[in-house]
């Protein structure tokens, strides 16, 4: 019995060893406090326009948002832009090929997000659902049933998450990140702090920042998280009224015979 108990211990310490090495591989996420998490959140208007912006100044250089089209950023429940914006944003930013022009001209609503620029740099339409960042304990999803996948925190952490050490393998430079896997990334910093200035004054520095970053590709990954959440608000309460009328038309169905069984 006693060496039953002990091979348990054992295998029990190995996972708990075997977790902690796993998870400090996976890198450190924080968790970050998002107006759209939870059931009743929603997306701050502001905050995704300032995202958008740190996108356009700083990451559209090399990455892209092809899957998500100009048009929605009008659309209400995201940035909400009016739509002479939008029309400007489009043509001021970027360019895309028309197959009937045979030449290159100004984007407009009607046309996406363009591709990245970069072959090695990643696209960033679905990066916040597709990245997770919390787990739980080895083989449980614990933190990622109380918390969500954590894909904006993992951007949050990874942008924030520079510690100034760089290390060159086979000619590639790579810096050193607390929430990247392994611990270095080939990606130099993007945010330095101040790289862009907010009309609405709000501060720029990293964390700021990459938090509106954050905020705005997951409104890129999931523009219809608001009416997603409406709707299953709307499902629970006729569910939970439903309920309420067949426990009532039970009772009264069968109220009579067991009334009757009573008084036999």
């Amino acid at each position: 019995m006693f060496r039953k108990f002990t091979l348990s211990a054992l295998a029990a310490l190995a996972m708990t060893v075997g977790a902690a090495h796993a998870a400090s591989e996976e890198g450190h996420v924080e968790d970050v406090d998002f107006s759209f998490e939870g059931p009743f959140g929603a997306f701050d208007q502001m905050q995704l326009q300032r995202g958008l912006q740190v996108y356009t100044e700083v990451c559209a250089a090399c990455h892209g948002l092809r899957y998500v089209p100009i048009r929605t950023l009008a659309d209400e429940g995201g940035p909400h832009l009016p739509e002479d914006q939008v029309r400007a944003y489009a043509a001021q930013n970027f360019e895309t090929f028309d197959p009937e022009l045979d030449d290159f001209r100004a984007a407009t609503p009607s046309d996406h997000f363009p591709a990245s620029n970069d072959a090695n740099a990643p696209d960033l339409s679905l990066m916040a659902k597709a990245r997770a960042g919390f787990h739980g304990p080895y083989g449980l999803g614990i933190n990622q049933f109380v918390n969500g996948i954590g894909g904006p925190e993992y951007i949050v952490s990874l942008l924030a998450g520079y510690t100034g050490e760089t290390k060159e393998e086979a000619g590639t430079t790579f810096y050193g990140n607390t929430a990247f896997p392994g611990g270095w990334i080939a990606m130099p910093p993007p945010l330095v702090g101040d790289d862009v200035t907010y009309a609405d004054g709000h501060e720029a520095d990293v964390h700021h920042e990459a938090e509106d970053l954050a905020a705005f590709l997951m409104w890129a990954a999931e523009p219809h998280m608001m009416a997603r959440k409406h709707a299953g608000f709307v499902a629970v309460l006729f569910l939970t009224l439903l309920a309420v009328l067949l426990y009532l038309t039970n009772k009264r169905l069968w109220a009579p015979h067991k009334r009757r069984n009573h008084e036999a």
